[in-house]
């Protein structure tokens, strides 16, 4: 053994005693970078549990042994490049191979990437060929087999090279809520699915960065716009919680004044980078360009609240022209602090879309884009008309109105990024930009619309399906002239608490994006609850054009339960889940939105529609799907069954208490106040079994958080109704 790190040097010695015919060898070279390093130890944990044999590490071919996996690259790998000889394919920088090689007296297989992280990758893809299977949580081992190393010869480059993951942004259950923990925890999952870009989503008020504009210092440092969510003796699934008191994130608890929370926050944050990176994904912060906390209203007239919650931040009003001094100095002010507090950081996306006051600078700002745009440039009045007929997304004078908005700060950006190193870090290198939701009114026009050597995230609806419905969108978008990728939603928010799915829908949108030469896609989502099929079909599918929604679907669940029936069974429950969140999103936008008023809106006296019903009896027969697979199972999947089986039960129960909610409403009204109190008798009820449920299967913060959100917008406001009733002198 020579050149070999400390730890692994070690842990080869220790199993030097074990006969060498009882062994595995992985050959590392002397040149191997950490993560190959990770690779290898990550492949011996593998096998260990696979096969039940012992494996070593060396960085060179030993005597007298033919079970050999050779790791990495020929430029970084002596023994790769001895025994692939000039046969060693030519790949990208994402590619890898996996091939069996017998020469020489030596047996074994070549794992390896053009670069450390696609070597990486070939491990992860060795271990699925071999029946693992990496969820969102957890791995999915195969019972033990005998060790096979011959048979492979694969070539693996991705169809769609940028795979991003979206986390934080501003939800209690979403991973907001995430301590670093469960942010490891996952992204080591999503470095086996193959993800490699991470996008944190940081909103102003959030306390991840401080800067002070003209003697004025950021002062507001919150989570979930500043909620406070309070777990006591009283809150059903109480259980869930480590003890009572206030539920917040772990990493931030404890934290009283602003500078105790934004000295946590930035140092959550670098660490979910260093992870991140550590596993070789790529890290980018995005943020809205033209949205500021509150305080620096008073030192920059001009700027105006923005309705949202607790008004926490401000934005430019028609009255603060962009051609402000002022107002460009705080931009790069706050460009600056992200860039300086984490100099690391690869990628800065920006979203100019936020200020659609900028309407009378618009004829301007379009005069500047069409010179940049050239001979081809639409007129202003046709780019109306498009916004203002538009389906689905915003239209009518909304529309004209957003794109008005987004063509003056399209402008406003060229003219701060001319400022080249406004952008750079203290090393002199660049961090990349990515422009974000530029209105799809200028896709056809968007790389020239944008920045030099920008790219673009972009967004068209709010849920996959939606998008389809908008694919000449998509196809009109110039992805061979600049990198683009498409915002997937895995969970519509106005569902909200519910259970979804999207594989189906989503297989159609990421085959509309293959085909017009997208570069990737960005997810977008709050708690992984059910997405383990959507998120399995996205990882194979990025790399095999052949995948399918089906296919997917049963490489992942025939495998794991062990039987096909049991795959047939959940395919049926999953397209329940897809279908139910369907008609909720579009029938009722906003039916359980994670809100004050979530549930008390249903309260109001109106009948119920008539889509509640189709909407029970989806999610019915989903459940019935779920348990019907959970007794047709491999043990190995009792715990994730069980998980999807037990939610099922719990939306049920919250849907008979919205039901309930919506009787006593409709009996106030009538006068009927008996019937009043039974009915939210049956609400509180239901609602405490949903939240109990929930707190048999709690896995993580936002297991936890959706619970304090029902506790603070449903329970709580829900029995303060009963109980002012029953002061009543009727009662």
């Amino acid at each position: 053994m020579r050149s070999l790190p400390v730890a692994v040097f070690a842990f080869a010695v220790s199993l030097t005693t074990v006969r060498a015919a009882d062994q595995v060898t992985v050959i590392v070279g002397r040149g191997a970078a950490d993560l190959e390093h990770f690779a290898a130890r990550e492949l011996v944990g593998q096998f260990k549990r696979l096969f039940g044999v012992n494996v070593v590490l060396a960085d060179s071919i030993p005597d007298r042994q033919d079970k050999l996996v050779l790791l990495g690259s020929p430029s970084r790998n002596a023994a790769v490049r001895a025994i692939a000889g000039g046969s060693w394919p030519r790949l990208s920088d994402q590619g890898f191979l996996l091939r069996s090689f017998d020469r020489d007296g030596r047996r074994g297989v070549m794992v390896g990437g053009e670069s450390p992280v696609a070597t990486l990758w070939a491990v992860y893809e060795l271990g699925h060929r071999f029946g693992i299977r990496y969820l969102l949580r957890e791995d999915m081992f195969p019972d033990p087999q005998p060790l096979k190393l011959s048979g492979f010869d694969v070539i693996m480059e991705p169809e769609l090279r940028t795979r991003t993951w979206r986390t934080i942004s501003d939800s209690v259950i979403g991973s907001e809520s995430w301590g670093i923990d469960d942010h490891q925890k996952l992204l080591r999952q999503l470095a086996k699915l193959k993800f490699n870009s991470v996008m944190l989503s940081i909103s102003p008020w959030h306390p991840f960065v401080h800067y002070e504009f003209r003697g004025v210092k950021k002062q507001t440092g919150a989570l979930w716009f500043g909620e406070r969510f309070v777990i006591d003796a009283e809150t059903p699934g109480r259980v869930a919680f480590a003890s009572t008191g206030e539920f917040t994130n772990p990493d931030l608890s404890g934290a009283a004044t602003y500078e105790q929370m934004t000295e946590s926050g930035i140092r959550h944050v670098r660490q979910i980078m260093l992870e991140a990176q550590r596993l070789g994904m790529s890290v980018g912060v995005a943020i809205s360009a033209l949205e500021f906390p509150r305080e620096f209203r008073q030192v920059l007239p001009g700027l105006e609240a923005l309705d949202g919650l607790r008004n926490l931040s401000c934005v430019p009003s028609d009255e603060l022209p962009p051609d402000d001094p002022g107002l460009k100095e705080l931009v790069a002010t706050k460009l600056r602090a992200y860039i300086e507090t984490y100099p690391k950081i690869d990628r800065i996306y920006l979203t100019p879309s936020e200020v659609h006051e900028w309407q009378t600078p618009v004829d301007s700002a379009w005069q500047q884009l069409s010179q940049l745009i050239g001979k081809d440039a639409p007129s202003l009045d046709s780019l109306m008309k498009s916004a203002g007929s538009r389906p689905q997304i915003a239209a009518g004078d909304r529309g004209e109105r957003s794109i008005k908005g987004n063509i003056v700060a399209l402008a406003f950006l060229h003219n701060l990024l001319a400022d080249s190193k406004l952008l750079q870090r203290a090393d002199g290198s660049s961090v990349d930009l990515t422009i974000t939701s530029v209105d799809p009114v200028l896709y056809p026009v968007l790389d020239r619309v944008i920045p030099a050597r920008a790219s673009t995230l972009n967004f068209v609806d709010e849920t996959a399906r939606r998008t389809l419905e908008n694919t000449e969108i998509l196809e009109a978008l110039p992805a061979d002239r600049v990198r683009s990728q498409l915002v997937i939603t895995l969970a519509d928010d106005h569902v909200g608490v519910l259970s979804q799915a999207a594989t189906r829908s989503i297989s159609e949108l990421v085959e509309v994006i293959r085909k017009s030469a997208w570069d990737g896609f960005a997810t977008q989502c709050r708690m992984l609850a059910e997405l383990d099929p959507t998120v399995h079909f996205l990882s194979r599918a990025a790399w095999d054009r052949d995948v399918t929604a089906r296919s997917a679907h049963d490489d992942l669940f025939a495998t794991i339960t062990g039987k096909q029936s049991a795959s047939d069974r959940l395919w049926l429950a999953m397209g329940y889940l897809e279908a139910a969140a369907e008609l909720t999103g579009s029938s009722g936008s906003g039916f359980s939105f994670p809100l004050e008023g979530m549930l008390m809106k249903h309260y109001c006296g109106d009948p119920a529609p008539d889509w509640w019903e189709q909407q029970n009896k989806l999610y019915t027969e989903a459940m019935i799907e779920l348990y019907r697979a959970a007794s047709n199972r491999h043990p190995r999947a009792d715990r994730r069954m069980f998980y999807w089986a037990k939610r099922s039960e719990y939306v049920l129960e919250y849907l008979g208490a919205v039901k309930a909610v919506r009787a006593a409403g409709i009996a106030r009204k009538k006068g009927q106040n008996e019937e009043v109190m039974a009915q939210l008798e049956v609400a509180i009820e239901s609602l405490y079994n949903a939240m109990d449920t929930l707190s048999d299967v709690v896995e993580d913060q936002s297991d936890r958080g959706l619970i304090a959100t029902l506790n603070r917008h449903a329970w709580r406001p829900l029995t303060i109704e009963y109980e002012k009733l029953l002061e009543e002198p009727e009662h």
